[in-house]
């Protein structure tokens, strides 16, 4: 899969985790390429380890066992190798959302297994998504890319919400927009508390996920009056 090329979102193409412009062409060489891949696989292991700001491009080099000059024929600075560790990653990363509801889904346990599908990435990348969040705190490119991204996802919700909306299953007298956006954010910030603010404060017990994912998707059906959770 060419993970720089836009992934589609219900027909709505979304935004990529990263500015393409801070990649260069890809070697063509297999001889380039594996030590690429390398710098890559060893930045994103220095990023999480150390956080973005603390890293260092000899830290990147000597995990990846090559020369520090190498580093300079494939990235330019930290930003370019960030922006190749999140497009790498975005594939990982996708996942279903509330998107479409055939008519003979049920819709409650396509909303579970979207949650689920969600969590379930978050938790996988969970100090990418802590690396996330301070780095959209000093850099402005990266902190608009992720915005347009979350937008896109929102937007792909209400629809969801609006087409269920329409079929009588959720409460019609609630703005989809603003239900997405509600909802969302609080499945978002659920996933952040149990997944990266949890281990960073060792003293708090982990979140059980079945219960995590159980909660979130009570709490998105009851909020949309959905039949049997009202």
């Amino acid at each position: 899969m060419d993970t720089t090329a836009p992934e589609e979102i219900d027909g709505e193409k979304a935004p990529p985790m990263a500015p393409l412009s801070h990649l260069r062409e890809p070697p063509t060489t297999k001889r380039g390429a594996r030590t690429r891949a390398a710098l890559v696989k060893a930045a994103r292991k220095v990023f999480e380890r150390d956080g973005y700001l603390d890293a260092r491009l000899t830290d990147i080099t000597k995990e990846a066992q090559c020369a520090a000059g190498s580093f300079y024929t494939y990235f330019a600075n930290k930003e370019e190798v960030l922006a190749a560790v999140l497009l790498e990653a975005q594939e990982d990363m996708m996942h279903p959302g509330m998107g479409r509801v055939q008519g003979t889904d049920d819709p409650y346990a396509v909303l579970e297994a979207s949650n689920r599908a969600y969590l379930a990435a978050y938790k996988r990348n969970a100090k990418l998504m802590a690396l996330l969040e301070q780095v959209a705190q000093v850099e402005p490119e990266f902190r608009e890319f992720r915005r347009r991204r979350a937008d896109a996802f929102i937007r792909r919700n209400a629809r969801g919400i609006a087409e269920l909306q329409a079929r009588g299953v959720a409460d019609r007298e609630v703005d989809p927009m603003m239900a997405s956006r509600a909802l969302s954010g609080m499945v978002s910030v659920m996933a952040y508390n149990a997944f990266v603010r949890s281990e960073a404060q060792e003293e708090d017990a982990p979140v059980d996920f079945e219960e995590l994912v159980s909660t979130v998707t009570r709490l998105w059906a009851n909020a949309l009056r959905f039949p049997g959770h009202r």
